[in-house]
């Protein structure tokens, strides 16, 4: 007998029956909602006389509409966001679900709060309308994005109906260089195998690199599963991941039960595709199209690619990516905007000042839990005192909704996970990156090289 792969272990923990024309219908655990399309779920829902059949398991969070000026409320700058916001609430209560609102202390980005609650946890199935859903399968679990009648079907029912997807496992061997994350890993994944690449399949990280990694660095990894085109990415559970589940408020006391421990792939299983990358020879990574797969290392020149993509990014192929002036820096988003995200721009930004170009330069911690755990430590005073605005967590100005906005035509360095054209709003032109280079960017006004400033002292 062949040995199962992780994910063939949840799904075979959640299958409950196949239908006729061969798809499966899963049991689904947590479902998790939004407020741009969480009201819409949930009215619908009413509207046909069918409950929810178990609102212990469903949450609703306001996040993607919300401004993120501090003392903000019901109102936002996009107009008739505020709707978005009231009729979610409205909905929730009415429903009876868990909700964290607005000025709620545990407010944040679902991908976020999440994995901070101990809502997501190994080996569960939970689903979201809202695609970097696949963020929380970092914690073991079968995590992946849905639409907003799979969310009713999945509210009223307790189940989905599920194509099986493919296999794949991307092995990430040898020890990342200084200066070298996370984001970079799956940037060049992306890069090396294209947008499509993970297409139909769920998609398992693995290798001595990827073990290395903490909770929150893996979160990244997978957030990203998304722009490979996989249904989802996962990492297996282990010590790491159950020491940060421990002591928070939905997570069990302990993770004592056999089940918790068995969730890896076997020794023999086998997969669909198999990918191996090298992670000492990864450079920092920055993009330079439209899409996540048009990314080079930092110090490398643009390629040839799509007419589209180098009108709408400027820059013509063989121009180098180090050098190239920026209007804007973004730090925030569900990929990289938790504690440790923020800690370590904030060490390279301690001492140093944005150039006196930057137009906009400002930090949106993930969750209010990590804004107020950030203010403890004094993070928000060095970005602050470095010339970065330090805002209320939201994803307005990941996701552009109408409202929050950058300065038109700005060229923008970002911590996101998307370089669609329009994405951070029209007539902006994103390159996504790490922290690190975000704010090394910054602080150079130019696309820049964060391994630089690891080995240079500030100037004051």
């Amino acid at each position: 007998m062949t040995g199962k792969t992780l994910f063939e272990k949840i799904w075979q923990a959640h299958h409950v029956a196949d239908s006729a024309t061969g798809a499966a219908l899963i049991a689904i655990d947590r479902v998790f909602l939004h407020e741009r399309t969480g009201a819409a779920a949930l009215k619908a829902m009413a509207a046909a006389g069918r409950p929810v059949r178990d609102p212990a398991r469903v949450f609703a969070v306001m996040d993607h509409i919300v401004d993120t000026r501090p003392g903000r409320g019901d109102g936002t700058l996009m107009e008739g966001g505020s709707a978005f916001i009231t009729e979610t609430r409205a909905a929730a209560q009415a429903a009876g679900i868990t909700l964290f609102d607005v000025n709620d202390r545990d407010q944040g980005i679902t991908h976020v709060i999440s994995p901070e609650l101990g809502i997501v946890l190994p080996g569960i199935t939970l689903v979201a309308p809202d695609s970097h859903t696949c963020t929380q399968g970092a914690l073991g679990a079968l995590a992946w994005g849905i639409g907003s009648s799979e969310a009713e079907h999945a509210m009223a029912t307790g189940v989905l109906r599920l194509d099986r997807p493919g296999t794949m496992r991307v092995t990430y061997t040898g020890t990342l260089a200084p200066g070298v994350t996370a984001k970079d890993m799956v940037l060049a994944l992306i890069a090396a195998h294209g947008a499509g690449g993970g297409a139909g399949h769920v998609v398992e990280f693995a290798g001595e690199a990827v073990r290395a990694l903490d909770i929150e660095a893996r979160m990244t990894l997978c957030n990203m599963a998304t722009e490979f085109a996989a249904m989802t990415g996962i990492v297996a559970p282990d010590a790491k991941t159950f020491e940060y589940l421990a002591g928070r408020r939905y997570a069990p006391e302990d993770f004592g039960e056999p089940y918790w421990h068995g969730l890896k792939t076997d020794e023999d299983a086998r997969f669909d595709r198999e990918i191996v990358i090298d992670a000492a020879s990864l450079a920092p990574m920055v993009s330079w199209g439209t899409s996540p797969e048009h990314a080079v290392p930092v110090d490398g020149t643009v390629p040839q690619g799509p007419a589209r993509a180098h009108d709408y990014i400027g820059l013509d192929a063989g121009n180098p990516l180090l050098g190239t002036p920026i209007d804007v820096a973004f730090l925030g988003s569900c990929t990289n905007a938790r504690l440790s995200d923020l800690r370590r721009a904030a060490a390279l930004v301690k001492g140093r000042h944005v150039a006196p170009s930057i137009r906009k330069a400002m930090v949106v911690p993930g969750s209010s839990a990590v804004k107020r755990a950030a203010e403890a430590e004094g993070l928000d005073a060095i970005f602050a005192e470095a010339g970065f605005e330090w805002r209320e967590s939201g994803c307005s100005l990941c996701f552009f909704a109408g409202g929050e906005r950058f300065p038109e035509g700005s060229r923008t360095i970002s911590s996101t996970n998307r370089n669609f054209e329009g994405r951070q709003g029209p007539g902006i032109r994103t390159h996504i990156a790490s922290p690190e280079t975000v704010v090394a960017s910054a602080i150079a006004g130019a696309i820049a090289d964060p391994r630089e400033l690891m080995i240079r002292k500030p100037a004051r």
